[in-house]
């Protein structure tokens, strides 16, 4: 695509935006042009400004972060490198930083990855800072910057490119969503364990540890009504 088709694609930044996912504008960047960006230009800002942007269509798209969010991350990060270990070092675990080309024009980072080690080219560790490759598990922490819009895109393109299990965690709702396919989903609830199922047999944590470092839920109060004569 030119740059010229790029920017006829989108006459309003609305239709960029809805494109995305109604995303906020504040995380979409205007240089290069929307639809001519490329996977090079990641590399650029983040290895000149430090700064996440995802490629979703050509277009540079800043990922949503949060320190809670992150902490939670880190947790499943040593949760699962722990079970790789245990498994005879089973597969690699990436962080929010661990940037993969899954389609053209598109390259996402999730928060946290894993793959087993017979999906790696040759079983070994990629060494190009973009690889080609859809993990198994790929997982989203949802942050207020996320859209519901969004989060059902990134579920139908990871498991366009082959991941196989996607898990959406959510520190609002102190939930995890567990996909298989984007129309199978199983919800666990802080009452629930959270389990690797086919992809990572053996794997299990409960869904209350995960949550353990965030602060009480606030709890809801009933309206208070008239009374009764």
């Amino acid at each position: 695509m030119t740059a010229k088709r790029a920017v006829a694609e989108y006459e309003l930044m609305d239709d960029l935006l809805i494109r995305l996912g109604g995303i906020s504008p504040k995380r979409v960047l205007l240089k290069p042009t929307p639809g001519t960006a490329t996977p090079k230009d990641v590399l650029r800002l983040y290895e000149n400004h430090k700064r996440l942007f995802e490629l979703v269509d050509g277009t540079l798209v800043e990922k949503g972060m949060g320190f809670s969010e992150s902490s939670i991350a880190a947790d499943l990060i040593q949760l699962l490198k722990n079970y790789s270990d245990a498994h005879g070092r089973l597969g690699i675990v990436v962080g929010e930083a661990g940037t993969l080309k899954l389609l053209k024009k598109l390259v996402r980072i999730p928060d946290v990855s894993f793959t087993r080690r017979d999906r790696l080219p040759g079983g070994k560790m990629p060494t190009e800072p973009i690889p080609d490759l859809a993990p198994d598990l790929c997982v989203e922490v949802i942050s207020k910057a996320n859209t519901r819009l969004e989060m059902e895109r990134k579920l139908k393109e990871y498991f366009l490119a082959g991941v196989l299990l996607v898990w959406f965690v959510n520190p609002k709702r102190r939930t995890v969503r567990v996909y298989t396919s984007p129309d199978n989903m199983t919800e666990r609830t802080v009452a629930d364990t959270l389990d690797g199922g086919e992809v990572l047999p053996g794997f299990a944590v409960p869904v209350a540890e995960l949550f353990a470092e965030l602060p009480a839920s606030p709890k809801t109060t009933k309206p208070k009504g008239k009374k009764k004569r």
